[in-house]
């Protein structure tokens, strides 16, 4: 059997053991389209009640989640040479991963083009604007670019916490951890509160996710309600290349990326962590699946010590999937504009995508929000993208849910090889379906 049915087939045990959440997204599915054609305002209003109370409710918990469980995750790996060794491999493992998705986008982009014949939709005035901006703008971004970092550095931490400011928290929160675990005894307390927290937050996270199955059914039905079918027809092309680019990423990219850095099966850790993508492509939030993620690698098998310290930064910092995603909307954007790129504007897109993927909060939507950054670029401003193909905000959610998938699945796919590295993986418990502990 090839690797890639052994996938599905793994993917597809994962199913049998959630059932109730993959008949949740098929029928979801078909109420969305039957909505579509006949709206009923009053059970498209209940839809949307059902899904935004389902990701309220979870991104409740994302704050305290992600604060606890650095903090204990910092400070349980101790001595200073561990912790650069877990970050040194972490930011490695990341950074091979996104420039990889950006390349597998860029290529499916510049070969089979898909903005070509999407200028209809496109005024020509419009279009001829933008061909003269495409080169303009080199020297206002580098002048910005150091702006641009001094908004990860948090000046007023509990203003990024009452905002959900996730970079500057997670920035804030790592120097505190160190900190305590500089101090010695004297910081145990501040660490044994916060581990009760994480405790008491998972607790939590578990009663949320009785709701699972219903949220997700309503987000689904909700989005294709709004969105239609026929939207697909004018730009097949699009959506081909960014499906097609993320399928290789989650069926090429991460199991060569097993095989050469670490022992860990892909089959069996896309079996651990079914429930976490399946929630993760219906709720578009990386952050909100979060709680999910850490209990699905925990309790399959993968320690605490890694999962708390790189899951966490990983939903943040790690969005391979929307840079994959924003690379090929870009590209695809200055081809129905007939702009030209030169080489080394490619260059700065991809280094912006990456900068852009990074700062993406792990909330649905917001790839679209920091692709702003990408835009500029090439000399186009958001005003330009909504009045020039405002189609891409039609599927935006469909996009939206398959990258956000990726970018938990490579999470995932980074803290089990990192573990593997440190021997903080237990192999019996991974490589055992049968002895899981039930997450949902």
């Amino acid at each position: 059997m090839g690797l890639h049915m052994k996938i599905l087939v793994a993917i597809g045990l994962g199913l049998k053991r959630n059932w109730h959440i993959f008949f949740g997204l098929i029928a979801g599915i078909f109420v969305g389209i039957y909505l579509n054609t006949h709206p009923y305002q009053s059970i498209l209003n209940i839809l949307h009640f059902v899904g935004e109370s389902f990701i309220r409710l979870i991104q409740m918990v994302v704050i305290p989640l992600v604060v606890s469980a650095v903090i204990i995750g910092v400070t349980s790996v101790g001595d200073n040479k561990q912790l650069r060794r877990f970050g040194a491999k972490m930011m490695l493992y990341y950074g091979i991963i996104t420039l990889t998705a950006i390349i597998i986008g860029l290529t499916l982009a510049l070969i089979i083009k898909p903005g070509l014949g999407a200028g209809q939709h496109i005024d020509s005035q419009s279009a001829i604007e933008i061909q003269q901006q495409v080169s303009a703008t080199i020297q206002h971004q580098k002048d910005n670019m150091l702006n641009f970092v001094l908004d990860f550095l948090p000046k007023n931490p509990v203003a990024s916490l009452a905002t959900g400011d996730m970079v500057p928290i997670i920035i804030f929160t790592i120097l505190f951890s160190i900190a305590l675990s500089k101090i010695g005894d004297i910081g145990r307390p501040i660490t044994a509160l916060f581990e009760s927290v994480f405790a008491a937050t998972m607790k939590v996270t578990d009663w949320i996710m009785y709701l699972a199955a219903p949220g997700v059914f309503a987000l689904t039905a909700s989005s294709i309600a709004n969105f239609g079918i026929d939207i697909f027809s004018s730009i097949s092309k699009y959506l081909f290349v960014v499906l097609f680019g993320l399928g290789i990423q989650l069926f090429v990219t991460y199991p060569v990326f097993l095989r050469l850095f670490s022992k860990v099966s892909v089959t069996m850790l896309y079996t651990a962590l079914t429930e976490a993508m399946m929630v993760a492509f219906g709720t578009a939030s990386s952050s909100a699946t979060l709680p999910l993620t850490i209990a699905c690698c925990e309790k399959r098998g993968i320690s605490h010590k890694i999962s708390s310290f790189v899951l966490p930064l990983g939903a943040t910092l790690n969005m391979d999937g929307t840079a994959l995603v924003q690379i090929v909307t870009v590209l695809f954007l200055a081809q129905a504009y007939g702009a030209t790129l030169t080489p080394f504007m490619i260059l700065q897109i991809i280094i912006l995508t990456v900068i852009a993927s990074c700062t993406c909060a792990g909330i649905p939507g917001t790839g679209l929000i920091t692709i702003v950054l990408v835009l500029n670029g090439m000399g186009l401003t958001p005003e330009q993208l909504i009045a020039g193909f405002a189609l891409l905000f039609t599927i935006d959610r469909i996009t939206d849910m398959a990258s956000t998938m990726l970018n938990v699945t490579s999470d995932a796919v980074v803290a089990a090889t990192i573990a593997d590295n440190e021997n903080e993986i237990n192999y019996d418990l991974l490589n055992n379906p049968e002895n899981y502990n039930n997450v949902i």
